[in-house]
């Protein structure tokens, strides 16, 4: 279901902190440029969802997704070897 109410992506990002302890402190701390709906992403990724699985959450289409991976990417400042996955579940 789409998570577009700011009320329900509130209760989503604490219960989110909860499992995975502090993690938009960090990320935010690592990359203070991202906005909200990167950070939306990244809480998705962390959850190893597949971009198919993301576009209803966002409200969009899977290559929306892909092309929003690709602008995260680049505000991260990721080499070509460098999955994008993996970084988020390092942090």
């Amino acid at each position: 279901e789409n998570i577009s109410n700011q009320d329900d992506w509130q209760i989503f990002e604490t219960n989110f902190e909860r499992a995975h302890e502090q993690f938009f402190r960090k990320i935010k701390e690592t990359y203070p440029e991202l906005t909200a709906g990167d950070l939306r992403l990244c809480a998705y990724l962390r959850m190893n969802l597949s971009s198919k699985e993301i576009a209803p959450l966002l409200g969009i289409s899977v290559r929306g997704v892909e092309n929003h991976r690709y602008r995260l990417r680049k505000k991260m400042n990721l080499d070509h070897d460098e999955m994008l996955a993996d970084v988020i579940h390092s942090i």
